[in-house]
């Protein structure tokens, strides 16, 4: 009997990093989730676990190397890594952008989706049939006004998934890319705006139906359980009502 294949998603205590986790599983998948709130992925492991999932819940700073490494020793082999921590920080222009929000969002986004992937591609090679996903944004395509730091930090990741891809080409591991637009979740804009609130819920107010978590989650899951012969290289979603970074309809 075949072992049940191994997911590990990161920044998996909330947001599309919890759906995903939510949808693997269903999908038959064992999850491994890590994020810093250990409380949080403990008790979606749990959840997951009463519903007849496997499940397992490890904290894990992403930026910390020496931390990640140790969490590597525990795979010979892994089917999926979804690589999803990252997050914004500000929304000030480049004049006046802090550059220490700058250093978080691109050692988050970046140096942490290189940490883990390094880490975990020798279990994703030896798996004979692995796939490494990294969550972008749209914002990896193109810049938008007020978000310098972030559009730095997603350009980033969406180069490294491009080069990954190129240089591991001819390897049993595809490298997929999501990047999704305007996605509504109960911390996003939270986060980036310091826990403003207000500020937070104008960035969706009058748009009918930003996409959610789930949705996401569902694109994931859905380029993951393609033949394993079949790569989604890029695949950018957003909710109807956004064209483009700066084009949003909006019922006001």
């Amino acid at each position: 009997m075949a072992a049940t294949p191994i997911a590990v998603v990161t920044g998996a205590s909330s947001g599309i990093g919890a759906a995903t986790a939510r949808q693997l599983a269903a999908a038959g998948y064992r999850v491994v989730l890590t994020a810093r709130r250990a409380d949080r992925i403990e008790a979606l492991a749990a959840e997951l676990t009463e519903a007849g999932h496997q499940a397992t819940a490890y904290a894990l700073d992403v930026t910390d190397r020496a931390a990640v490494d140790e969490f590597a020793t525990a795979f010979r082999s892994l089917a999926v890594l979804v690589n999803n921590a990252g997050g914004a920080l500000g929304a000030d222009p480049v004049a006046t952008g802090d550059p220490a929000d700058w250093r978080q969002m691109y050692e988050t986004n970046v140096i942490g989706t290189l940490n883990v992937t390094q880490a975990l591609l020798p279990a994703l090679t030896a798996s004979g049939d692995g796939t490494v996903v990294i969550l972008s944004s749209t914002a990896a395509l193109a810049s938008y006004e007020g978000g310098g730091g972030y559009v730095a930090a997603k350009h980033g990741e969406h180069v490294l998934a491009e080069t990954l891809r190129l240089e591991i080409v001819g390897t049993p591991v595809r490298v997929i890319e999501v990047a999704p637009g305007m996605v509504r979740t109960e911390e996003f804009a939270t986060t980036r705006f310091r826990g403003d609130t207000e500020k937070a819920a104008k960035v969706y107010a009058g748009v009918d139906a930003p996409l959610t978590a789930d949705d996401v989650a569902d694109t994931i899951t859905w380029a993951v359980t393609r033949p394993s012969h079949v790569n989604i290289d890029l695949l950018v979603v957003r909710p109807r009502a956004q064209a483009s970074n700066s084009k949003v309809h909006r019922t006001l």
